[in-house]
């Protein structure tokens, strides 16, 4: 959430960020008569309480009809108390509902519009001429079949549309990818992380995955329990109500899980083979900054995730999010997205966002420096999700007999292997 105090001092920079959005600009206003209520009644029943308890001191050294003007106006005040406790508690109340609904404030930087409005920062590699080299490239589907790596007919049958297995080459494949991704993080100063998957409401809507998000999340109604669609909800949770020491900053965590997705709204899109899916592994990076580090923070979380599609030699580029496409938590975004050869395009591999204080705000995660304790920055970056990341190395380093060469990253986690040979004609 938003800091109350800049919303009152500018809520002209509120509502040009709503308005960027695309979402409600007429919540600021409904935000500001709430918090003009809630502030305005909890100084009311504070000075009822006050009076209570002068009148608690008075009433005992009166006497006669004094006492009774005083007895009378102590039971006058016991109801004017507790229907002050009332309002107080129903402002602040809705005060909160309403700031719950409030996305992160964008940055000024941020090109304004919907899901095409974006501007590509730069781009890299070089996309490969297939009629040049006198073949028509496979999609992965084709090329997954014919290495005995994807299985999406078993997948359907086990468990419906958009589920799959990996099997054979495809499994290992995808070990590989994990263990490369981690090994880099590492390296960077990460510390891995296996996370959970079930979560509380508290983390899944502290995270702000349960605003404009919600209808995309599973929810398993017996045990109030959330599934995650990434581990930034468990990371982001991890220091829930905790303060930290600034000396310890900055935290940084690579979480691996599985994650989970309804696709939404997806219908149609995406429905041959593995890029669209319910389920999936991702490999996640997560920072703790000091506020005024977010920035640098974000682009070096770029840069990891840019050292990380390079190591596997595909083409991609790199785009900086419109407003109206970030997300609730997202002050920026950063998405690096893969050439697709079969596709003609470009697609999202992986993201990198600046949430600034807006989940720690939520969450109540806090760090101390010196006396001052104030909420911190969080930051989430993709550094592999594997399905998509399958998808690109197969058709981007395919070969015209359908095996795939190996990039010499991954190599060492696939026992040596420099191509992957079909299995099947």
């Amino acid at each position: 959430m938003i800091d109350l105090r800049l919303l009152r001092e500018d809520p002209d920079r509120v509502r040009a960020s709503q308005r960027a959005r695309g979402e409600d600009v007429a919540l600021v206003d409904s935000l500001l008569s709430a918090d003009e209520r809630r502030r305005s009644s909890g100084v009311r029943f504070d000075e009822l309480r006050a009076e209570q308890k002068q009148l608690g001191k008075l009433i005992p050294k009166a006497s006669g009809d004094e006492k009774a003007d005083l007895l009378t106006r102590a039971e006058q005040l016991k109801a004017e108390v507790k229907a002050a406790d009332a309002d107080r508690d129903a402002a602040d109340t809705e005060t909160q509902d309403l700031l719950l609904r409030l996305g992160n404030l964008v940055h000024p930087d941020v090109p304004v519009g919907g899901e095409e409005d974006f501007v590509t920062r730069e781009t890299h590699g070089t996309i490969r001429d297939f009629d040049a080299e006198g073949f028509t490239p496979k999609d992965h589907l084709e090329l997954g079949q014919l290495l005995g790596a994807i299985d999406v007919e078993r997948g359907a049958k086990v468990s419906g549309s958009r589920f799959y297995f990996l099997t054979g080459i495809g499994a290992l494949l995808e070990l590989a990818l994990v263990n490369a991704a981690m090994a880099q993080a590492t390296a960077a100063g990460f510390t891995p992380m296996l996370t959970p998957a079930l979560v509380r409401p508290q983390s899944m809507a502290g995270t702000g995955f349960l605003g404009q998000a919600a209808q995309d999340v599973y929810h398993l109604d017996k045990d109030d329990l959330y599934l995650v669609g990434t581990s930034e909800v468990a990371l982001a949770a991890y220091h829930m109500d905790e303060i930290l020491d600034a000396d310890k900053l900055p935290l940084r965590y690579a979480g691996f899980s599985p994650c989970f997705r309804r696709e939404a709204g997806s219908h149609g899109k995406d429905t041959r083979g593995i890029f669209r899916v319910h389920q999936f592994d991702k490999v996640e990076m997560f920072s703790y900054v000091a506020p005024e580090e977010s920035q640098e923070e974000h682009r070096r979380l770029l840069e990891w995730e840019k050292q990380w599609l390079t190591s596997l030699e595909l083409p991609f580029r790199v785009i900086d999010v419109a407003s109206g496409d970030l997300g609730s938590s997202a002050s920026r975004k950063f998405d690096c997205e893969a050439w697709i050869p079969t596709q003609g395009k470009y697609r999202e591999l992986t993201s990198t966002s600046d949430c600034t204080e807006f989940q720690s705000r939520r969450l109540q995660i806090r760090v101390r420096d010196g006396k001052k304790v104030r909420p911190l920055a969080t930051l989430n970056g993709t550094l592999c999700a594997v399905p998509r990341t399958i998808v690109a190395i197969l058709e981007n380093h395919q070969q015209a007999d359908g095996s795939v060469r190996v990039p010499e990253v991954l190599r060492p986690y696939l026992g040596g292997r420099e191509v992957l040979e079909p299995v099947a004609k």
